[in-house]
């Protein structure tokens, strides 16, 4: 599935260079469940946006499938991303003016597939996420945990090979946290894609079969780490 070498990523600020990834090698198999876990501007969020062709690396390779995200044209890395990424981030990125299902709808416009194919699809996802009553409802017309239930169902409706959760919990309360990964557990085991999931919850981080710590830039893995 996924094979990071030397993934290396400065930036300048000021008169400084921060390196925010510096030399990572990663590896990730087809079906795994991996949670990074670090402190704040430790390199976590733009592990995942490499992971997911939102960035590139100043240097290395992030290979998906034989193919390296790093080196591809904007249209091709596009592509990938529409047909095989599913993206879940911790403010929803809903668009107020579209009901739950349009919301839904919108990852399948890039694939070509038709007005009635996608409303089925959508109709589909948001009902095996508990939310197949809420179709024509407003994001302001759900509570946190529904406009998440809703991401989760846009993210995967397309079906996608690649899961990529950035705090998914983050602004959700406890008992929230809870329904929302069991939500995102399941959906994994049922569709059997690799799911990568960023998170800052040590509670979180203890259930990880797998747990990749990043501190300045610099990862270590864990396997079967509290599972």
């Amino acid at each position: 599935m996924y094979d990071l070498r030397n993934v290396t990523k400065r930036y300048t600020r000021g008169k400084d260079t921060v390196h925010a990834l510096d030399g990572i090698d990663l590896s990730i198999g087809d079906g795994d469940r991996l949670v990074i876990e670090g402190p704040t501007g430790g390199g976590k969020s733009t592990l995942l946006q490499m992971l997911g062709g939102l960035d590139r690396p100043t240097e290395g390779e992030v290979i998906l499938d034989g193919t390296d995200l790093a080196g591809l044209p904007e249209a091709r890395l596009t592509k990938v991303r529409s047909e095989s990424i599913g993206f879940v981030f911790q403010t929803f990125n809903l668009i107020p003016t579209l009901t739950a299902q349009e919301n839904v709808e919108t990852a399948l416009v890039p694939l070509g597939i038709k007005a009635g194919e996608r409303r089925e699809r959508a109709a589909e996802a948001l009902d095996s996420v508990g939310l197949g009553e809420r179709l024509t409802h407003l994001p302001s017309e759900m509570s946190g945990g529904q406009q998440q239930r809703v991401a989760i169902a846009r993210a995967f409706v397309k079906r996608p090979k690649v899961l990529l959760a950035d705090e998914p919990t983050g602004n959700l309360d406890e008992s929230m946290r809870d329904e929302i990964m069991d939500v995102l557990e399941r959906l994994w085991k049922e569709h059997g894609l690799t799911f990568i999931m960023v998170t800052h919850d040590s509670a979180i981080a203890k259930k990880a079969p797998r747990l990749a710590t990043i501190r300045k830039g610099r990862i270590t893995v864990e396997e079967n780490a509290g599972a």
